[in-house]
């Protein structure tokens, strides 16, 4: 998939541009090599990769994380001893580099712990929503230096992973409260926690009614439906979104079916295979987030929600850049900046460009 790719504005009216035909070509140039080149530089400088789990505490957030990326993100406690359960939400954030096969991957993984355990739930996304515009502006103040870095360091949280508790009834009114907000400002992607607590059928009818709350309350999660760029996206994306929110379950200890070893959940009954298809959909999220969408979520972090959140805090600075080397911006809001509709932005972005070209 393109890095650089922008998925046209659904609102825009502009006429396509004439296809450019072809030039007979009277033998080898090697173009093709670009590819090999794009290979390399991406193998030295590595990908970055940063997710936010967001959900109550007791629904498997770290565990979901090992099963994910193969890693221990977070050092175990003793039983006995582990840390108790925090008065107020606070956001941790640990980052490794994972390497597999030569590609290298910085992944940051921050947790939000507390989050929807206290008795008063009021405004609990607070910390959540500031802490995922303040990586924003991190990129901001560095993108507007005159003299700036060759590779920006991108603390931006790329996916945001919701874990809904498995009740088998509806989403709460946190839940829909939190998510109206959340999908605004981060790619979202609900999952069913601890989905081995329900049956196949509690799984289906809860999954429909999550559908129905999204709908009704114009949640619009990832991926959406306004940036499927062509008919392979439209027909791979629309698969996806008729299994959002994916039912997982996740584990951290491999256990002997059959002669081969399986990640799974051993249990009274028999044994949890996280990566079978019957048993959870596992499989889905790890695609999703890792095989086919990684770069996608990048794309749209900077394309559309960074690019948001910039619009913004540029309109709101009316002060003069100060000094050879960096440009005064006023001090962000303690919320979240009221965001313009995706779509107009990234019309509003190709028009600069166009106009950049022009000039």
């Amino acid at each position: 998939m393109d890095p650089m790719r922008r998925s046209p504005s659904p609102c825009s009216s502009r006429p396509s541009s004439p296809r450019t035909p072809p030039c007979e070509m009277l033998g080898y140039v090697g173009i093709e090599a670009v590819l090999d080149q794009l290979k390399i530089k991406a193998m030295k400088m590595g990908f970055e990769f940063n997710i936010m789990v967001v959900g109550q505490s007791g629904l498997g957030k770290s565990t979901m994380v090992y099963t994910l990326f193969k890693s221990k993100m977070w050092k175990s406690t003793v039983p006995g001893l582990g840390t108790p359960t925090p008065q107020t939400l606070k956001l941790q954030s640990v980052t490794h580099v994972i390497e597999e096969k030569g590609v290298k991957l910085k992944l940051t993984v921050t947790d939000t712990p507390g989050f929807g355990d206290q008795i008063n739930n009021d405004k609990c996304w607070d910390p959540i929503l500031g802490y995922i515009n303040e990586q924003y502006e991190r990129y901001l103040q560095e993108e507007i230096l005159i003299t700036r870095q060759r590779h920006i360091p991108d603390t931006r949280v790329h996916c945001c992973v919701y874990f809904v508790p498995p009740t088998g009834h509806c989403l709460r009114p946190l839940d829909i409260e939190f998510l109206q907000r959340l999908c605004r400002t981060v790619n979202v992607v609900p999952v069913i926690a601890r989905a081995d607590s329900l049956t196949i059928e509690e799984r289906e009818t809860f999954r429909r009614r999550i559908q129905h709350n999204l709908r009704t309350h114009c949640i619009d999660v990832y991926p959406q439906k306004c940036f499927d760029e062509d008919i392979n996206d439209r027909i791979l994306n629309s698969k996806i979104r008729d299994r959002i929110p994916f039912a997982v379950v996740g584990a951290d200890r491999e256990h002997l079916v059959n002669g081969r070893c399986v990640l799974g959940r051993k249990t009274k009954w028999g044994i949890i295979e996280v990566e079978n298809m019957a048993h959870c959909e596992f499989p889905l999220l790890r695609d999703l987030l890792i095989r086919s969408h990684l770069q996608d979520l990048k794309d749209i972090t900077h394309n559309v929600h960074y690019e948001n959140y910039r619009v913004c805090r540029l309109n709101e600075s009316h002060l003069l850049p100060r000094g050879p080397g960096w440009v005064n911006l006023t001090q962000a809001p303690a919320g979240p900046p009221a965001t313009p509709r995706p779509s107009k932005v990234r019309h509003q972005v190709q028009d600069d460009s166009k106009d950049n070209e022009e000039y």
